[in-house]
């Protein structure tokens, strides 16, 4: 049996490992959210079913999901490590061509 290389150390391979994780808790975050509203709606429709006060905690609590995955899935990916290296590219060609 092939035995794979330690990439432990290398640079790409702990960027991969920290975006895993970062994923990894937003769908934990989702999974929580998704578990504890079934549970609000059931204590409010068991305590007083009158005034509907899980709308709060839902509401407020899927905001936040809604940001954790926009903050993950789209202000990462739009301005994550490649667009950082691909505008340090494009203003290193700016400064080396404005002095030609």
């Amino acid at each position: 049996m092939e035995k794979l290389p330690d990439f432990k150390n290398d640079n790409k391979y702990k960027r991969a490992r920290k975006r895993i994780e970062e994923i990894k808790g937003f769908y934990q975050h989702l999974l929580a959210f998704c578990l504890f509203t079934p549970f609000t709606i059931f204590i409010n429709y068991k305590t007083y079913w009158d005034y509907k006060w899980f709308w709060y905690s839902v509401i407020g609590w899927g905001i936040g999901v809604v940001i954790h995955g926009f903050i993950i899935f789209v202000h990462k990916g739009a301005f994550g490590r490649k667009w950082e290296e691909r505008k340090i590219e494009e203003i290193m060609r700016k400064e080396e061509n404005k002095w030609d």
